[in-house]
């Protein structure tokens, strides 16, 4: 079989009608999106079945499923296969309660490079996160190079994939937890607020940052102190300063988590 773009493993990429049709019944290798020439009769079944499943579609012309596949032989279909399955938000939440913690959570707005995702999942698995969110469009999503990249975490972690981001911090945001937004322009220190509850943290993609219309679902904005020329830090750093700001306030027996300065969430009424 062909590797996947950024990938070092051949196995990353399935194609051809028979078996892509037969990855998606079988449930047992998730699929993390499906390519297909058109959406006509010869490939509305594996449509339909990849939609049940939450596996994005994307239409592609043959030139592009040509380079994905020496030789072109892909019968219009291929598909790219996750380095493990996901998770559901609600396994997740529940993974926090039989720990009997507070959810830590990340949620990521459109990280594209792999590298960066795989650097993430590793910090996280390290600050005892519950679980991370990531998108399903224009995001990377779990492959090879992310299972690599994150030296053994992500067989550690639990990642969800959500069509809809803002939906999904609302409705975390009815479970109890608050989200925060880190961002460069916020006005407001990370060391400046309680992280000993439930909590989200909302970091942003490469170059693009967090999009608009998910920074106004969040409860606050958190930004890290930049002494340099640099505006902000890599994805990946930002997340191992606010993940380990968490674990330090969690770790404290009693007492303000941040010193006479903290402060706790405002109620959302």
């Amino acid at each position: 079989m062909a590797p996947a773009a950024g990938s070092d493993r051949a196995e990353e990429i399935l194609y051809g009608l028979h078996a892509v049709r037969e990855a998606l019944k079988a449930g047992t290798r998730p699929l993390q999106r499906l390519l297909v020439l058109r959406p006509d009769k010869q490939f509305a079944d594996l449509v339909q079945l990849a939609r049940a499943l939450r596996v994005p579609v994307h239409i592609q012309p043959a030139a592009s499923l040509d380079r994905l596949v020496p030789g072109g032989k892909h019968q219009g279909v291929v598909a790219f296969a996750a380095a493990k399955a996901y998770q559901t938000e609600d396994a997740i939440l529940a993974r926090a309660a039989e720990r009997n913690e507070p959810p830590l959570l990340v949620i990521l707005d459109g990280v594209e490079d792999p590298h960066n995702l795989g650097a993430v999942l590793r910090t996280a698995e390290g600050a005892g996160v519950h679980g991370v969110f990531i998108p399903e469009r224009r995001a990377a999503g779990l492959t090879s190079v992310v299972a690599k990249v994150s030296a053994g975490a992500i067989d550690h972690i639990p990642v969800a994939r959500v069509t809809n981001t803002t939906r999904l911090l609302e409705t975390l945001k009815e479970a109890g937890v608050w989200i925060y937004a880190v961002e460069p322009t916020a006005g407001k220190l990370f060391t400046d607020v309680d992280l000993r509850g439930p909590v989200g943290f909302v970091f942003g993609g490469e170059g693009k940052g967090i999009r608009p219309g998910v920074l106004q679902h969040c409860d606050d904005r958190l930004r890290i102190p930049m002494k340099g020329r640099v505006e902000s830090l890599n994805v990946s750093a930002s997340a191992a300063v606010l993940l380990f700001e968490a674990v330090r306030q969690r770790s404290l027996a009693a007492g303000p988590a941040t010193g006479s300065g903290a402060r706790r969430p405002e109620s959302r009424s």
